[in-house]
C-alpha cells in the first residue's frame, strides 16, 4: 500500500479510536442512558474472578516485556504463573463464556476495521452483554482485548525462534515494527497504563458486586453513590479497551509509520478519566467496608452474649470465639516449650485469661508468676487441670510498628504461661466485648473460666494480689468464702509483703504502719512516737510504707530516713510498697464485684478510711499484735501523740498505752471531722455508682476530676476506656 493509500485508511481507521467532544466525556448521565436501560440481568450468578486472573496473567506478561526491555522481541526471564488449566473453577468458567468472548474479539475488530466511532463501537459491546451484571461485562470484554492484544506480543516474543510465529508475525507485519521498537516504547508504555487503570476500575466494581447485602443497603449514602457510578465506570472501561485495540489494529494494518504519526493524547485522557473514577469508586468502597465491618462486629458482638448465655458441653465454643475460631493456624505460643499451640490444650480445663495491654509492669508479673507457680505446686491433682493464657488487648485503629512488636514478644517470652501468638488474632467484638461485660479498660483483669466455659469469676486478679495461691481455683465463690472468714487485722494488710511484720505480729509488738510524703511531718512523727513508746514503756516497731502514688516524692522519703538515721523501718523496694497499695485498692474492688459494699462491713468502710486518707495527704495505722487498735489520718495523729504530756498522760498511766492513745485520737478526730474522697481511675473496671462515707455513713458526692501528676508512673494506655459497644440491631 502506497503511503497516500496508508493515510486514507488511516484515517477511515482511526474513526474508531476519536475521542468525543468534550461536553459529550462530561455529561456522563447522557452517554449510558441506553446502556443503562438495556441493562437486564438474568440472575446468573458468576464468579468472574477466575478468568480475570487468566486475563491478568496475560496484561501482566505483555506489559512487563513491553515496558522493560528495549528489544521488544527478546525473551526474557518472568516469574512462573500458576498452571490454572486443571482448576475446574476455571474449564467450568471458560466452557460457559468462551464463545460470547470471541464474538467480543470478532466484534471490536470489526468495528474499528470498518471505521465505527469508539462510542458506537462501545455501545454495541453493551448490547451483546445486556444479560449479565457489570462485573461480568468488564471482565469478558477485558478478556476480548487480552486475545488480541497475548497473541501480538506471544508472536513478538517467539517469532525469531518459531517458523510458523514467525509466518503469522510476517503477516502482521512485526519484523518491521520490532526494528523501531526504541521508540515504540513510550507509546506502548501510554498504552499499558491505561490497561493497569482499566484493571483497577474492573477489580473495584467486582468487589463492590462481592459486598455482603445482608450487612448494607440502598440506605446507605456510600454504598448508592457507587451503585449509581458503576455504569458510567463500566462504559469508560470498555471504552478505554476499544481505543486500546484501535492502537494495535492500526499497528499491525497500517504499519510502524502510521502508528507513530497518530498522538497518544486519547490514551492519557482516557487513563486520567478512569484514574478519577477509581478514586471515587475508592473512596465509596472504603466507606461501605467500614459500614460493613460495624455491622459485622456488632452481630459478632451479639453472638458472643448469646454464646455465654448458652450451655456447652465443653469450652471450646467460647474459647474458640475469644481467641481465634479458624482451625487454619496455632494460635497460642507456649511459655513453657516457646512453641505454638493449639487451642486444644484448654479443652476441658479451667482457664484463666489474662486480659492486658503492652505496659504490664515488672512488679506485676513477677508476682503474678509467683502466684502461678505455687497454684500449680500445691493445688489438688483433681483441681489441677488449669491453664493461664495473656490475651493482649491493642489498639488495633493504629499501626503496629516494629517496635511494638519488640516489646510485645519480650513480654510474650517472660511469660512462663500461655499466650496469643498475636495481638491480631482477638477481634474488635472480643475487644468491645470484655470492655463491656468484663469492664476491662487499661488494667490487667483475669477471668476465671470453668471447663463448660462459664464465668466463675469476671475477675481473679484482685483475689490472687490478696490472698496469692490460698484463693485457688479463683472462683467467685472462693472469693466469698475467703472474705466471710477475714477480719479487720494487720496480716490482712501486710501478709505476703514483709516477714518481719509478721515476726513482730506473733510477738505481740505495738506496730505503726505510716505513710505520706511529707518529710518534715515524718521526722516529727517519729520522734513524738518514739518518745511517748519511751516514757510509757510500750514496745513499739515503726515501717514507712508511702502512698498510692507520687512514688519520685515517696522514695525521696525514702532516702531522707536513711540518710537521717530516723527510728524507723522503711520498705526501700518500690516493689513492696506497690504490692501493698495494689493489694488494699484490691480489696476495695473485690468488695465491689461481689457487692458487699454496704455501711456495716467493718472491713470495707476500713478499706475505705484508710484509702481516703492516703489520698488527703498522709495516715496511720496502730496495732498491737494482729488487732488493729486506730485507723487514722496523720495530722491528728501527729496531734494526738503531740499531746501527750499535756492531754492523756495521766489516763495512758491509769489505763495504758493503748487505750489512751486510742481515746484521745477519737476525741481530736470528732473535732476535726475530716471529709472522705475516693479517686477512681478511669482505667479501674468496676467503679461503684453509690458509696458511703466510712466516717458519717451518708451518700457520697460523685464528682469528675482531671489530675496530672508528672512524677507519678501512670500508664498512658490507648484506650478510651468508656468505648460503647456498638448496638446488636441492625437498621
Amino acid at each position: 500500500m502506497t503511503s497516500i493509500g496508508k493515510l486514507g485508511a488511516m484515517q477511515q481507521l482511526m474513526k474508531g479510536g476519536k475521542m468525543m467532544p468534550a461536553n459529550a466525556i462530561s455529561d456522563d448521565s447522557i452517554l449510558v442512558k441506553k446502556i443503562v436501560s438495556d441493562h437486564n440481568p438474568e440472575g446468573l450468578d458468576y464468579d468472574v474472578k477466575p478468568l480475570l486472573q487468566i486475563v491478568e496473567d496475560i496484561l501482566r506478561l505483555s506489559t512487563l516485556r513491553s515496558s522493560e526491555h528495549a528489544s521488544m522481541g527478546e525473551l526474557s526471564h518472568v516469574e512462573q504463573v500458576e498452571d490454572r488449566n486443571h482448576l475446574p473453577a476455571y474449564t467450568n468458567m471458560l466452557e460457559a463464556l468462551s464463545v460470547k468472548i470471541d464474538r467480543i474479539s470478532c466484534e471490536i475488530s470489526y468495528k474499528i476495521l470498518s471505521g465505527v466511532d469508539a462510542h458506537s463501537t462501545t455501545v454495541s459491546i453493551f448490547e451483546m452483554l445486556t444479560i449479565y451484571k457489570w462485573d461480568v461485562k468488564l471482565v469478558l470484554a477485558l478478556a476480548a482485548f487480552a486475545l488480541n492484544y497475548g497473541e501480538f506480543w506471544l508472536l513478538a516474543h517467539i517469532h525469531d525462534t518459531n517458523q510458523l510465529a514467525k509466518s503469522m508475525a510476517i503477516l502482521k507485519q512485526l519484523p518491521g515494527i520490532m526494528e523501531h521498537s526504541s521508540s515504540l516504547k513510550p507509546r506502548f508504555d501510554t498504552l499499558n497504563e491505561l490497561v493497569n487503570v482499566i484493571l483497577e476500575v474492573t477489580k473495584c466494581v467486582i468487589e463492590f458486586n462481592d459486598l455482603p447485602t445482608q450487612y448494607i443497603a440502598q440506605d446507605v449514602s456510600a454504598y448508592t453513590s457507587a451503585y449509581n457510578h458503576i455504569p458510567i465506570a463500566s462504559y469508560w472501561c470498555i471504552r478505554s479497551i476499544v481505543a486500546c485495540a484501535a492502537q494495535i489494529t492500526s499497528l499491525t494494518t497500517l504499519g510502524y509509520e502510521i502508528f507513530t504519526s497518530n498522538d497518544a493524547w486519547e490514551l492519557s485522557t482516557l487513563a486520567f478519566k478512569l484514574r478519577s473514577i477509581v478514586e471515587h469508586l475508592r473512596k465509596q468502597l472504603d466507606s461501605c467496608h467500614k459500614h460493613i465491618e460495624k455491622k459485622m462486629d456488632a452481630e459478632a458482638y451479639g453472638m458472643l452474649r448469646d454464646l455465654f448465655s448458652t450451655p456447652h458441653t465443653d469450652n471450646m465454643k467460647i474459647i474458640k470465639a475469644l481467641i481465634y475460631s479458624h482451625d487454619d493456624i496455632l494460635p497460642l505460643y507456649d511459655g513453657v516449650t516457646k512453641k505454638r499451640a493449639s487451642l486444644e490444650a484448654l479443652r476441658r480445663k479451667n482457664v484463666l485469661l489474662l486480659f492486658s495491654g503492652l505496659e504490664f509492669s515488672t512488679d506485676e508479673l513477677l508476682i503474678l508468676e509467683q502466684i502461678y507457680n505455687e497454684s500449680k505446686a500445691h493445688a489438688p491433682r483433681q483441681e489441677n487441670r488449669y491453664e493461664l493464657v495473656w490475651i493482649p488487648i491493642v489498639d488495633q485503629t493504629s499501626e503496629w510498628t516494629d517496635q511494638k512488636q519488640i516489646q510485645f514478644e519480650h513480654l510474650r517470652e517472660s511469660m512462663p504461661w500461655y499466650s496469643v501468638y498475636h495481638p491480631s488474632l482477638i477481634s474488635k467484638a472480643v475487644v468491645w466485648f470484655i470492655q463491656s461485660e468484663w469492664k476491662y479498660k487499661n488494667k490487667p483483669i483475669l477471668v476465671v473460666l470453668d471447663p463448660l466455659g462459664r464465668v466463675a469469676c469476671p475477675n481473679a486478679i484482685h483475689m490472687m494480689w490478696i490472698w496469692g495461691s490460698a484463693a485457688f481455683p479463683f472462683t467467685s465463690y472462693k472469693e466469698e468464702t475467703l472474705w466471710k472468714d477475714e477480719t479487720w487485722r494487720l496480716e490482712l494488710l501486710v501478709d505476703g509483703i514483709d516477714s518481719e511484720i509478721l515476726n513482730w505480729i506473733k510477738e505481740g509488738k505495738y506496730i505503726f504502719l505510716y505513710g505520706g510524703d511529707d518529710p518534715d511531718w515524718i521526722r516529727r512523727f517519729v520522734k513524738e512516737a518514739r518518745k511517748v513508746a519511751q516514757v510509757t514503756k510500750t514496745p513499739l516497731e515503726m515501717v514507712y510504707v508511702g502512698k498510692s502514688n507520687k512514688r519520685d516524692q515517696v522514695q525521696r522519703v525514702s532516702d531522707t530516713i536513711i540518710r537521717e538515721n530516723l527510728y524507723t523501718h522503711s520498705w526501700s523496694e518500690q516493689s513492696m510498697i506497690w504490692f501493698f497499695w495494689t493489694r488494699l485498692q484490691s480489696m476495695l474492688f473485690s468488695k465491689i464485684q461481689l457487692k458487699q459494699v454496704d455501711e456495716n462491713d467493718i472491713v470495707m468502710q476500713e478499706i475505705k478510711k484508710l484509702l481516703s486518707y492516703d489520698k488527703q495527704g498522709g495516715w496511720i495505722v496502730l496495732a498491737r499484735g494482729s488487732q488493729i487498735v486506730v485507723n487514722g489520718h496523720a495530722a491528728t495523729g501527729l496531734q494526738t501523740l503531740s499531746e501527750y504530756d499535756l492531754m492523756w498522760k495521766e489516763h495512758a498511766e491509769k489505763d495504758g498505752f493503748e487505750t489512751a492513745f486510742k481515746e484521745h485520737y477519737g476525741k481530736l478526730h470528732s473535732v476535726a471531722n475530716p471529709c472522705c474522697r475516693f479517686e477512681f481511675s478511669h482505667s479501674m473496671g468496676r467503679i461503684p455508682d453509690r458509696l458511703t462515707c466510712p466516717e458519717c455513713r451518708r451518700n457520697m458526692h460523685v464528682l469528675t476530676t482531671f489530675q496530672c501528676c508528672h512524677d507519678d508512673n501512670v500508664d498512658e494506655d490507648f484506650f478510651v476506656s468508656s468505648v460503647i459497644p456498638p448496638s446488636t440491631t441492625t437498621n
